[in-house]
């Protein structure tokens, strides 16, 4: 399916009420799209409560999750490559990611079922998703968009009034919500930032992270009210995981990462027939060539500091299971 076909697609299933699958890699080469009840058994989602999954693993089961991350002077060599573009003014906020080696004691069936997320995603074995961030929530011709930007160890003494109070946090964060409220307005109208930085807490067996959201909503356009794959043109990719400006922050990112992401910060989603929910997909394992992969990354600014920003992209390497 090329993605022009996609857009149509959903479309179509959209403006005649017809619940359906979607998925759509980062750079938008291999979107995948199902009607519900015509779905393969080999994807399993569960999106906020809407399911195609009934087994459930017991709450006490324990995932380890060991990582060899990539060496610190390899990830400067990044870092400091999008650093260089960040000073010269040709971003402002970058999204860098890189992919972690991990070993596993459960598969990744196993990991889906007793992962606790907003938006879990299994595709065949390839790769896994227990993603805690909205993209897109649509219902009643009102859209509303959730970025995410901040995190911290909930273990740093008064996490969240540190978190909250960080100029280089709000910074990065005010950059992405002004990028989000913008691209809705290509779609919408009375757009809005109805919640400001507020917090997230996700717990792992290792530790507890505090994430920092916002809430921006908007009335669609008439004629974009099911328009999903149109709506979905006109967003991708996520501005919380490109940066801004996304045209010229895009070839940066290709730059630093010298690889495609694939399906890793892409969108995948459900439309039932009353209510469109997207997720991006982020706190992502996909097996590889025999190797199993965990991907993370961060925002990156001209405050930012390399040391800093590799302990958050490690710290990211987690299993949610409370």
């Amino acid at each position: 399916m090329t993605f022009k076909d996609f857009v149509r697609t959903l479309d179509d299933w959209g403006n005649n009420n017809i619940p359906f699958f979607f998925l759509i890699d980062f750079e938008q080469k291999k979107p995948v799209a199902f009607r519900l009840d015509e779905l393969p058994n080999d994807i399993r989602y569960e999106f906020n409560g809407r399911t195609n999954q009934t087994k459930s693993l017991p709450p006490a089961v324990r995932i380890r999750v060991e990582a060899n991350p990539i060496a610190e002077n390899e990830f400067k060599e990044k870092f400091d490559l999008v650093s260089k573009h960040l000073s010269h003014g040709d971003s402002y906020l970058t999204n860098l990611t890189v992919k972690t080696e991990v070993s596993l004691d459960k598969t990744l069936y196993e990991i889906f079922l007793v992962a606790k997320a907003k938006y879990k995603l299994l595709f065949k074995d390839d790769f896994l998703v227990f993603s805690p961030e909205t993209f897109v929530q649509i219902s009643d011709g009102k859209i509303y968009s959730f970025p995410m930007k901040g995190t911290i160890d909930a273990a740093v003494p008064s996490a969240e009034a540190v978190i909250l109070a960080d100029e280089k946090e709000l910074a990065e964060h005010v950059t992405i919500v002004d990028l989000i409220r913008n691209d809705l307005s290509l779609i919408a109208k009375n757009v809005e930032v109805t919640r400001f930085r507020f917090i997230d807490r996700i717990v792992s067996d290792k530790k507890e992270l505090l994430q920092v959201s916002s809430e921006i909503k908007g009335e669609l356009f008439n004629e974009m009210t099911r328009s999903f794959g149109s709506i979905l043109e006109k967003l991708l990719p996520a501005g919380s995981i490109s940066g801004a400006p996304k045209k010229k922050t895009l070839e940066i990112i290709r730059q630093a990462e010298g690889a495609e992401r694939g399906y890793y910060t892409g969108v995948s989603g459900v439309y039932d027939g009353q209510v469109f929910d997207s997720g991006v997909l982020i706190r992502y394992i996909e097996k590889r060539e025999g190797k199993t992969f965990y991907r993370s990354g961060g925002g990156v600014t001209t405050a930012s500091e390399w040391r800093k920003e590799f302990r958050e992209i490690m710290d990211k390497i987690y299993v949610p299971v409370n």
